[in-house]
């Protein structure tokens, strides 16, 4: 019993250090590509031999970096999926997500051609480029998307398109934290209208912006009275029905390619 106590803190204390110095390396290698093991290590606050107890090696570190980048990419996908969403809502949210975890990881665009190489980033995002894919083919078929480009091929192109914009994003005066303009571009990039491609991904966005007010309002400590409550309720309601009923339009007006 007593050795088993004791190994758990080393345990936890081992998953800990290598939370950090991921999250360090984000920082760092984000600010300078060229930064060593060593400095991420000192900014880590952990030992150089911590550190290399968990990543042996630049390469390894920046795996890691990669596995971590493309299971948050799954996560976000997963969280962003909603049941019965047509092709195009469906490949907006993922374009969103995308972005919010592209710009998390923007290093990788340069390290991972640099330390992995292609093959590498591409075999990293396969999962999360599958679903990606599926979505593609649908919008095809139902002839929401263009079809000029096969659907594996057209996710790749988008892949390359999201990964420029995330790199300008943080190193040119074009700013988009929301991903926006970078969504819109994406959907215009699989063939959809630009003013239908705008409308959809401001009423996804100011969708998620309400479902984050009223977590805000629920989850808040000063519980509102009933007959506020049931004000709330009665608003919420109606406005999640004026959305559904301008989503709906708006699909409608979705050209045919």
């Amino acid at each position: 019993m007593a050795v088993a106590l004791g190994r758990t803190p080393r345990r936890s204390d081992a998953r800990s250090n290598r939370t950090r110095i991921l999250a360090t390396a984000r920082q760092q290698l984000g600010d300078n590509p060229d930064a060593s093991l060593d400095s991420i290590a000192q900014a880590a606050g952990v030992a150089r031999r911590t550190l290399y107890g968990h990543f042996s090696s630049r390469q390894a570190l920046v795996t890691a970096l990669a596995q971590e980048a493309g299971q948050a990419l799954q996560r976000a996908f997963a969280t962003a999926r909603i049941p019965g969403a047509d092709p195009l809502e469906a490949m907006t949210r993922m374009a969103l997500a995308a972005w919010a975890v592209g710009d998390r990881y923007r290093m990788l665009t340069s390290l991972g051609r640099r330390d992995l190489g292609d093959e590498a980033i591409r075999a990293t995002l396969a999962p999360a480029r599958e679903e990606a894919t599926a979505t593609v083919r649908r919008g095809q078929d139902e002839g929401v998307f263009a079809d000029h480009v096969p659907a594996p091929v057209l996710v790749l192109a988008l892949e390359a398109m999201m990964s420029v914009l995330t790199a300008e994003n943080a190193a040119s005066h074009w700013a988009d934290p929301a991903g926006e303009a970078a969504a819109t571009a994406l959907l215009v990039a699989v063939g959809v209208a630009p003013q239908v491609a705008a409308l959809r991904v401001r009423d996804v966005l100011h969708e998620s912006e309400g479902n984050e007010r009223r977590s805000d309002v629920r989850h808040s400590r000063f519980a509102p009275s009933p007959l506020l409550a049931g004000s709330c309720d009665v608003a919420l309601q109606s406005d999640d029905r004026r959305v559904q009923r301008t989503g709906e339009h708006r699909v409608d007006h979705v050209p045919r390619w």
